[in-house]
């Protein structure tokens, strides 16, 4: 049976400061899943009001899609990083290529690799969820794997320009996109693949076959579930809430699509377990 514990957020996976509209206990408990509501990075919407009243009179995804890309470089001066104060012979670290498509290529190549690391961060930031993995577990603040994931995340946004601003950029056009191709919906059916499920956070076993989980704070999955079974010997089928979505392959032409993949923010989830 499911204890009020287990649907909560263990304190160690939070943090007491984040910067959108829900407290982490909250956005990241068992509860938020069954029942989830918007969640409003502060600021961004009112910031880019102008670009989401632009895409509200195209009715063409892709070319929705273009028209933020094309927002994100000039916002950004992605294609001019010298006027963003960029000027590669002066810096150490040369990092004026790091933008949000690179986050999400090398994220799909090594999620604990430095752009991962950025990624995890933005996501600390932004909701308060403390990563649960990089390169191996990590169960508290204090101890060497946390460490060397700040000094990765720094590494990652030295001389890099506003990468965590495009991220909370590229989160709220992920959730105008899925409120506008699928009105009404609030979860997406979505599998992942683990080995040796015991060495994950598991916080309860509801009953045979489920379980409820403390998730890393940024997740790949994927909604082909023959594929996920390539990833691990166990599968994990959870019904993800839309608002914790901060990216899907369907999003941006050409970006992370061969493995229809997924990015999730996480928190405690109810799992299926099946092989």
């Amino acid at each position: 049976m499911q204890t009020p514990d287990s649907a909560s957020l263990p304190a160690q996976a939070r943090s007491a400061f984040n910067r959108c509209n829900l407290p982490a206990e909250v956005l990241g408990g068992l509860p938020f899943q069954r029942h989830p509501v918007p969640l409003l990075i502060d600021g961004v919407a009112e910031v880019h009001r102008a670009l989401f009243l632009s895409l509200d009179q195209v009715e063409d995804q892709q070319t929705r899609a273009l028209y933020f890309r094309d927002y994100m470089s000039a916002s950004f001066l992605l294609d001019h990083k010298e006027r963003a104060g960029l000027a590669p012979q002066a810096q150490r670290v040369v990092r004026g290529k790091a933008d949000y498509l690179r986050l999400l290529r090398g994220w799909m190549f090594d999620a604990d690799g430095i752009e991962g690391a950025v990624m995890k961060r933005w996501v600390e930031s932004r909701f308060g969820l403390i990563p649960r993995s990089h390169k191996g577990p990590i169960h508290s603040a204090e101890e060497p794997r946390y460490l060397a994931y700040q000094a990765d995340y720094v590494r990652g946004l030295y001389n890099a320009n506003a990468l965590e601003a495009q991220l909370d950029l590229l989160y709220c056009f992920c959730q105008y996109e899925l409120h506008r191709r699928l009105p009404g919906a609030t979860h997406w059916r979505l599998y992942r693949g683990v080995n040796q499920l015991r060495r994950h956070d598991v916080l309860d076993h509801t009953t045979e076959g489920e379980a409820v989980v403390l998730l890393n704070n940024l997740n790949s999955f994927t909604s082909d579930r023959h594929r996920s079974c390539t990833f691990g010997d166990t599968i994990l089928s959870t019904d993800v809430p839309l608002a914790k979505l901060l990216f899907w392959y369907d999003l941006l032409p050409g970006v992370l699509q061969g493995e229809q993949e997924f990015l999730v923010i996480g928190g405690v989830y109810q799992v299926g377990v099946s092989r």
